[in-house]
């Protein structure tokens, strides 16, 4: 057997962030979880803690895997089958937000998570067979069926999460040279789904408002019944849509360059909603400063370089956009968190990939990144 060559610079860069996540969860959790949930200081930290575990395993299950072995009919399809019936499932398991299976002892558990590393695997395989035939209208209409079923179940649970994957098979289908033509029906058709998804839900519509037009002066000017407003009101979600971003912004400003110091932010005290999920960067900015945000960064871009470079040399095309599916989802999702905590995009709940607390996330994240590892080690 050849000996396996480990991407150490990669496999460090994610031992490294997902340690430095576990810190900064302690810190942005601990005070929440004794005032808003009653639970001990350590409650979020310990949850974390064995999802990055079990999570870890995973990871070098598939590193240690090789990445050949998935290029099959049954990986390619068992994976949508098995996520898209998860996800028919928990529709009916949680009634009220279609996201959550809750599991005694254990947690809760979202399906929506493995959209992504299931969609990469089916992309994949179904490149690697149609190369030649990417514009070919049946291989077109195939791919689409498949992204589109995948993405609508998603979006019934939470349109933000379905966004990853979808840019995702965007990407990954230019990049193969789907003709612009082919790209451009694909994006008005996104553009009209996410249209419809946002307007469907007062809520969402109102933090889209929130970002482009916080007094509704422009869309008063159009709208002078005030259905609009009165539509987003009336949404039980929404009261101040711009309150999340000011107060993430006040804690990114608050920490200048060098930061407050850890575990000393005070915006994480019930100012800012989610400062141990979705705005934790925001946590990040403010403790530890403009260094700490840059380092944060500087992780993801290790990733990028790391899985450009394997997409460039990987000799086989399944290899090829393996590496560019997970490369791609993981940076992509990242640059949507930062930019709703910088108040650069409209209020979305991403969670940052391997910072945010929630344990369906970094399996998700861990096992992606253990295909992109295997992709290194049997390229060798």
């Amino acid at each position: 057997m050849a000996k396996l060559k480990t991407d150490w610079i990669l496999f460090l860069t994610i031992v490294a962030m997902v340690g430095f996540g576990l810190v900064m969860l302690y810190s942005a959790s601990s005070a929440v979880a004794e005032l808003r949930y009653g639970v001990e200081h350590y409650y979020f930290v310990v949850r974390q803690l064995g999802w990055a575990v079990a999570s870890f395993l995973v990871l070098m299950y598939f590193k240690r895997m090789d990445y050949r072995r998935m290029n099959t009919p049954a990986w390619a399809f068992s994976g949508l089958g098995i996520v898209l019936g998860l996800l028919v499932m928990v529709y009916f398991a949680d009634p009220r937000k279609h996201r959550w299976f809750h599991i005694a002892g254990i947690g809760s558990f979202q399906p929506s998570e493995f959209a992504r590393p299931a969609l990469i695997l089916f992309l994949a395989y179904f490149i690697a067979r149609r190369a030649r035939l990417i514009n070919d209208r049946r291989t077109i209409k195939q791919a689409l069926v498949a992204v589109l079923m995948l993405a609508f179940m998603v979006v019934v649970a939470d349109l933000g999460t379905a966004l990853v994957p979808v840019i995702t098979a965007i990407v990954v289908f230019w990049v193969a040279g789907l003709e612009k033509r082919y790209m451009a029906r694909v994006a008005l058709i996104g553009l009209a789904l996410v249209a419809m998804a946002v307007f469907s839900r007062g809520y969402r519509l109102g933090r889209v408002i929130a970002y482009v037009d916080p007094d509704y002066s422009k869309i008063e000017a159009i709208d002078r019944h005030g259905w609009i407003r009165g539509y987003v009101q009336r949404s039980s979600s929404v009261r101040d849509a711009s309150y999340q971003p000011r107060q993430s912004k006040i804690a990114v400003g608050t920490g200048g360059v060098l930061g407050v110091g850890l575990m000393q932010g005070k915006q994480k005290l019930m100012f800012l909603p989610d400062a141990h999920t979705d705005f934790i960067y925001a946590t990040v900015g403010e403790e530890l400063g403009l260094w700490g945000a840059t380092a944060v960064l500087a992780g993801f871009v290790v990733i990028l370089w790391r899985g450009a470079r394997l997409f460039l040399l990987a000799r086989e095309d399944f290899g090829k956009y393996l590496a560019l599916g997970v490369t791609v989802s993981i940076v992509v999702q990242a640059l949507i968190n930062m930019s709703v905590v910088l108040d650069m995009a409209p209020t979305k709940g991403f969670p940052l990939p391997m910072i945010s607390f929630g344990g369906s996330s970094l399996l998700s994240t861990l096992a992606s990144l253990g295909m992109l590892l295997s992709v290194s080690e049997h390229e060798g």
